[in-house]
């Protein structure tokens, strides 16, 4: 009798459907992993409101997943350098692995992939292809990183919002010792930045955030920021302001702007560093046009880079910073949810449901049974 493998399925915006699909057999070059967590994003809500990207078939989101691997073929085991009980967190890009950019590191931007973790149809065999699933496919050429089975698995869950603070911040924004941060907006990702900056010697970090979250703000303070900033409200600050004040003139050397839609907070990163800075934009704007002076950019000698997911130099970085120990990560996780409860799970991280508390929130198939 065939084995049957529970998943949420996305049909449509704010629709999640519960379905069962055939647990695939396993080659010698795949594998199925069994998932024990999936930590959410915040595109994973713009997606779910239908706000972010275009209209798709009905797919098994989720592309934070980590887990126990349950089968392995034999060449997939030599290729990947794990074995079965072994934990893993996946990356949503599953890459060719032959072409061009893949050959030559930029496996990211590889123009024949077809699949991806948390974004691909349940119609492409063999469906699980996404994390809020008891199972998931392990493709020939998934990009996989052992994580220590020791760790709680809502820690060992955010390797993706770490590692993107790592890439935005310290890989692509270049932060190092003794140099100021600016990070803009005070979601999980905008905090495991503070945390990867701190890691890299980072002298003053500053954090953003609207007055509902203070309470995020507190948990940055405690995890590594040096300064928080309120922008809105009775007590809302100008952020160049702040930042002038803060450090007395000399600005920003690095600034991170991860605001979902926003538009006002690319010209505060880009006035609030320094003549010669560099801004990294992370904060996805749903396609909209934002307006932008050229001028600044110019005048004051800048460097502007757009940030593209993680990538795996990043994510084993986040890793070994979540095996350190070193940072209370606990408090950044808010939420566990069950796989029954994927769109609650989604509303609450969004904040259209919960007391607004959210801030890392996970999907763990085994709860709530």
């Amino acid at each position: 009798m065939t084995q049957m493998v529970r998943a949420a399925v996305q049909t449509g915006p704010r629709q999640i459907e519960m379905r069962e699909f055939p647990r695939p057999a396993v080659g010698p070059d795949d594998g199925l992993l069994r998932v024990e967590a999936n930590g959410i994003c915040g595109s994973d809500v713009e997606i779910y409101r239908g706000h972010m990207g275009k209209a798709r078939d009905p797919f098994i989101p989720g592309h934070e997943p980590l887990g126990i691997i349950e089968e392995l073929g034999e060449r997939a085991a030599e290729r990947w350098g794990v074995e079965v009980g072994d934990r893993v967190a996946l990356e949503v890009i599953v890459p060719c692995r032959a072409c061009e950019d893949c050959l030559t590191g930029r496996y990211q931007a590889c123009r024949s992939r077809k699949y991806g973790h948390g974004v691909t149809g349940v119609d492409v065999a063999p469906s699980i292809w996404g994390g809020f699933a008891d199972y998931m496919y392990l493709s020939p050429t998934s990009v996989m990183h052992k994580i220590d089975k020791n760790l709680p698995a809502e820690i060992a869950a955010m390797y993706n919002p770490l590692g993107a603070g790592v890439r935005w911040a310290v890989d692509l924004g270049e932060v190092g010792l003794g140099d100021t941060l600016l990070v803009l907006g005070a979601g999980q990702r905008g905090i495991a930045a503070v945390i990867a900056a701190k890691a890299a010697g980072a002298k003053t970090a500053i954090i953003t955030g609207l007055e509902r979250d203070r309470h995020k703000l507190e948990v940055a303070r405690e995890l590594g920021a040096d300064h928080t900033i309120v922008v809105d409200g009775d007590e809302g600050r100008d952020v160049v302001e702040a930042v002038t004040e803060i450090t007395d003139g000399r600005m920003a050397d690095v600034a991170l702007e991860v605001t979902p839609m926003a538009a006002q907070p690319i010209t505060d990163a880009l006035t609030s560093v320094r003549h010669g800075g560099r801004v990294v934009l992370a904060g996805l704007k749903g396609h909209r046009e934002i307006p932008l002076v050229t001028d600044i950019l110019i005048n004051r000698g800048l460097t502007v880079k757009g940030a593209f997911g993680v990538d795996a130099t990043a994510n084993e970085k986040a890793i070994s910073l979540l095996e350190s120990g070193r940072f209370p990560l606990e408090k950044l996780h808010t939420h566990t949810f069950g796989l029954c409860e994927v769109g609650l799970a989604i509303d609450t991280l969004g904040g259209d449901a919960g007391d607004g508390s959210a801030i890392h929130v996970s999907v763990h198939p085994d709860s709530g049974r």
